[in-house]
Formats: structure tokens, sequence, C-alpha cells
């Protein structure tokens, strides 16, 4: 039965065909993805039924992040150690397993520890399907394969937030682990069945005098660990104003410092800080850090907006988001044909400038727009962002030798998530303390010697008081109306500001491009 399985899907050649490889894969990567969003607007749901305050919740998605970024740099190096297969499929058993735990998980301190066992499964999974997909594909089809996980990576954290509201608003928030079950046995069953190593990639022998570089890992993981707990508590905290901030900000500086030291003077490093002096992979990293920053603080922006603001429920802010991945979906492809033909930086440039464009249009919204406008926002973002995902990725691996593409890409992909981490704590950071600045700004005229604040206060108060209030009341109500107008408009002022200042970092961006060298014909790289 098995060989007559893989008999349907091999090619005339006896080899598996590609695509299948390349569905199989991004399975559990488009899983992983999902997850880092989709438990975000479950965590009210998870405090109140565990019992749990609502920052005891928040670690919830911290522990998840913390372990996540500690692997995403080490998974090169344990892939070239163990073989990527037996690595990956390590992943997805363990994130698998960990996610069905997750769910039945009876109070928050279990929840947490087994998010950090999800979070270290989920760690390993895009860097493994990038290094697979760039062998299994000829280099003429393989900007098609890259796009097919381009497609997962967008689209996922973008459908995240509306599907775990709908589970949770109709099922029960353990769902939003439990559908990751079968996802995750599927995936290792076709895994176990097409996917195998390619032939240069031996799994690494012990040799006599190898060693493990324990204080690497260690330093790493203290550094990137701590980073990742600041980013994440460093507005509920009020930053380096805390005790508990200024701790892990010292172990943070201790843990990278000291980690980039080691690592340059390690014969045989975890993490190989030396890639970064090749200039297309060091840029390359440097523009994949910036897109994780506005791609992930927009996709938190845009939905905040649109509830806040406007008032639009969890799901239909959402829905807003949807048109924007048919459109990756669609240009994704065009994008891989055209990688071929043009040279990658002037791609890349191109795709900065119609989402900074995108970014400075939402900037000029008000509190009178309409799901039209919103929906055509972030569709002509996500055609901007489309341009990205695969030039950057072709560029940067352009003069990396075959054996390192491994530790390359945990490299990069731990970019972008410090990128995504980096700008979701800015802009979260930006709205509150902006919005205290118009507010206090705007208050300034908020006074009885305003003719027009006085004007709008008797105009208000006569309304009410036609309405069937007492004068009393009505006088209080009319004050409490124009304080509710100033809040809102001081919030919606701090969005403008947060959607500038997103477009203006993309424009930074693009001269830095021009470094790169464009790849030589016949490159083998992968996308992330």
């Amino acid at each position: 039965m098995k060989d007559r399985f893989l008999s349907k899907l091999r090619m005339p050649d006896g080899s598996i065909n590609p695509w299948v490889i390349a569905v199989t894969v991004t399975l559990a990567t488009f899983m992983e993805v999902l997850d880092t969003s989709i438990a975000n607007v479950a965590l009210p749901h998870i405090s109140g039924n565990l019992s749990a305050g609502a920052d005891e919740s928040t670690w919830v998605l911290t522990s998840y992040l913390v372990s996540n970024a500690i692997v995403l740099p080490l998974s090169g190096w344990i892939s070239g150690l163990i073989g990527r297969k037996r690595f990956y499929m390590s992943c997805v058993a363990l994130f698998t397993v960990s996610s069905f735990l997750c769910g039945l998980a009876p109070s928050l301190g279990v929840l947490v520890l087994f998010r950090i066992l999800q979070g270290v499964g989920g760690g390993g999974l895009q860097p493994s399907e990038q290094a697979i997909l760039n062998d299994t594909f000829p280099l003429e089809k393989r900007g098609m394969a890259f796009a097919v996980y381009g497609v997962a990576v967008v689209v996922a954290p973008t459908i995240g937030p509306w599907l775990g509201g709908w589970i949770t608003d109709n099922f029960s928030w353990r769902w939003i682990f439990y559908i990751n079950v079968p996802v995750g046995i599927l995936s290792l069953v076709l895994t176990s069945l097409l996917v195998s190593d390619p032939p240069y990639m031996k799994r690494a022998k012990v040799k006599e005098g190898f060693r493990i570089d324990y204080i690497g890992i260690g330093l790493i993981s203290l550094g990137l660990g701590s980073m990742q707990i600041i980013l994440d508590k460093g507005e509920r905290e009020d930053w380096l104003s805390s005790g508990f901030i200024q701790v892990f900000f010292v172990l943070m500086v201790i843990g990278i410092i000291a980690g980039i030291i080691w690592e340059l003077r390690e014969e045989h490093p975890v993490v190989d800080i030396r890639m970064l002096k090749d200039r297309n992979f060091a840029v390359a990293t440097l523009a994949m850090f910036f897109l994780g920053f506005v791609l992930y603080a927009s996709t938190v922006l845009i939905p905040q907006f649109l509830q806040q603001m406007m008032g639009y429920t969890a799901e239909l802010a959402g829905l807003a988001l949807s048109p924007g991945g048919a459109v990756i979906m669609f240009m994704m492809p065009v994008v891989g044909i055209l990688i071929s033909r043009v040279n990658t930086k002037y791609l890349i440039a191109f795709g900065c400038t119609i989402s900074a464009l995108s970014l400075f249009v939402m900037a000029g919204w008000n509190l009178q727009i309409d799901y039209k406008h919103a929906v055509l926002a972030r569709m002509m973002q996500s055609f901007g962002l489309a341009f990205l995902f695969i030039p950057i990725n072709v560029s940067a691996f352009s003069f990396v030798p075959k054996e390192k593409t491994n530790m390359g890409t945990g490299i990069i992909n731990l970019a972008r998530n410090i990128g995504a981490s980096v700008g979701i704590a800015t802009v979260t950071t930006m709205l509150q303390r902006r919005t205290q600045f118009h507010q206090s700004q705007l208050m300034e005229r908020v006074n009885a010697l305003n003719l027009a604040y006085h004007n709008m206060i008797s105009g208000t108060q006569s309304k009410l008081l036609l309405a069937g209030s007492s004068a009393y009341h009505s006088a209080s109500q009319a004050t409490g109306m124009v304080y509710d107008t100033v809040q809102r408009q001081a919030a919606m002022m701090a969005f403008i500001d947060n959607f500038h200042m997103l477009g203006i970092v993309f424009f930074v961006v693009i001269p830095v491009l021009m470094l790169l060298k464009r790849p030589p014909k016949g490159v083998n790289a992968p996308v992330h």
C-alpha cells in the first residue's frame, strides 16, 4: 500500500514530486507561524478559565516567544549534528505533542511549561523547511516553491487573530491548540515517507576531540531569552523604570556581547556570526529585520485601530486583513518568475516603496473611514510585501556556500522574529505615549475661556435637556462626552503617528538595499 501511494507521487525519473514535498513541509510551518498570533485574542478566556490575572496570562505568549527565539539560531547547528530530516521530524513531533498538552493544561503554570516546549519545537520548523525546499527544487522552479512558503509566513499571522477569536467564541480556547494535532500527525507521516536528506548532508559523526559548545549555547540563550522578555513585558512594566526589566536588560547585554565574542573565537560555533562578513547576507538580514518590524507591527496596529476606534468586532477586523492575504497568494508566483529577470535589489526597493506609500495612506485615515478603505489600504500594503520575501532571501544566499545554508536560515529567521518583537514593542509603546502627548496638547484648549469648547458644552447640554436629562446631570454628561471626544481624537492622532513612522522605516531602508550585489546565475538560495 505504501509503495502504491508513493508510486502515484513519483516523477518519471523516479524522484518524489517536489510540489508534494513543498506542501508537506509548509503544513507544519503554517501551523507554527499561525500559533505565534492565534493565542493573543484568547488570553482573556484563558485567564478567566484558569483563574489567572491578566498580567500572569501574558506569559502564555512570552514563554513561547522566548523558547522560539533561542532555538532559531541553533537550528542549523543541530541539523548538521543529527541530520536535517531527523531534526525536522523531532520539531514537528514536539510541537504536536506539546500543543495537545497545552489544550489539556489544568493551570496557568502547566500551560506556560508546555508553551515553552511548543516554542522549542516550533523554532526549528521554518529554517528546516527553507533548506529542504532549496535542495528539493531545481533552480528554474525554486522561485515558485519559495512563493508557497512566503504565502504561509505572511497569511498565517494575518488570519491568526481572526481564527483565534472565532474558535474561542464558538468552542473553547483549548481548541486553538488541539487543531495543531491532526495537522502535525499528517505532517509527520508525509515527511517520513517523502523527505530525505541530500547526499552532501550526512549525519555528523562525533569524532575524537569534538565538543559541544555549551558556553555558546548558554550565552546565546541568556541574551536572546532576556531580550524577548524585555520586548514582550517592557511596555507593561514601564521599561527601565522597572527593577524586573533592569535585571533582564543587564542579562541581555551580558549574554549578547559575551556570546558574540565567544562565537567569533570558537572554532565550531553554534551560531556562525562570521557569515555576516558576506555583504549580501548582512544587508539581506538587516532588510529581513525591518520587514519583520513593519509587517508584524502593522498587523497589530490595523485590527487594533478597527476594533478600538471604529467599533469592529475581532472577527470583522480580521476579515479586513484577509483580502491582503489573497493579494500575496496571487503575487508571490509572479515575483518568483521576476527574480530571474530583474535585479533583486530593485524588486525589494519597489516593494518597500509600495508598502511605505500604503502606510502613508493609512496615516490619512480618520474616524469616518469605511470598511472598503481599510481593506484597500491593506491590499496595497500586501502588494508591496509580496515583492520582499523572495528577493531578500535570494540575495541573502547568493554567495553563501551550500553547506552553510542551514546555519544561514536560522540567522535570517531570527532577524525577522526579533524585528517582529521590536516592531510590536515599538508601536505598542509609541501608541500609549503619543496618545498621552496628544491628549495633553488637546486638553490645553479645553477650558472655559475657549469659545469653541463653551459652545460645544452648551450645545450638547441643550440636547441632553431636550432628551429628558436634568440640568445637573446634563452638565456632567456634556463634559464627559467632550472628554471622550478628546480621548478618541488623541488616540486617532497616535495611530497616525505610528503609521507615519512605519512608512518612514521602509523608505530609510531603500538606500541600504543598493549595497546588494546582483546574484549570479544559477545561485543556490533558499527563502525565509
